[in-house]
């Protein structure tokens, strides 16, 4: 089993930035792909970004291309999603997922293990 605990999410105006950061802990030798995804009220669940823990590649929805970078810090089991240019219709749980048989998947299906979510909120 693999355990996710996010951290990071809160109220930012449109414009700022928010770090979000998700930390594994236990099996975490089987992970293979950390991902991030959004679900906002009404709204079913999205992608976000992706890192590979397997190559280094990083995965982006297009609607977050170039305003949303996810990492991999020093510890190696932790990730971040540094979030920049806020817009509110970013507004959402976010979620951490690890994957164990899947290469940087937008599929939420095919990540095992799921943190509790983190709210971030942008106001207008």
């Amino acid at each position: 089993q693999v355990q996710l605990v996010e951290s990071g999410g809160g109220l930012v105006q449109a414009g700022g930035s928010l770090r979000l950061s998700c930390a594994a802990s236990g099996r975490t030798f089987s992970i293979s792909t950390m991902g991030w995804f959004r679900q906002a009220p009404g709204k079913e669940r999205e992608f976000v970004a992706a890192h590979s823990w397997i190559g280094g590649s990083t995965y982006y929805a297009d609607s977050v291309k170039g305003r949303f970078t996810i990492s991999r810090a020093n510890a190696k089991n932790t990730v971040h999603l540094q979030t920049n240019n806020l817009k509110p219709e970013d507004t959402a749980v976010y979620y951490c997922a690890a994957a164990s048989l899947t290469i940087g998947s937008r599929r939420s299906d095919e990540y095992q293990y799921w943190g509790q979510g983190t709210q971030v909120t942008v106001s207008s």
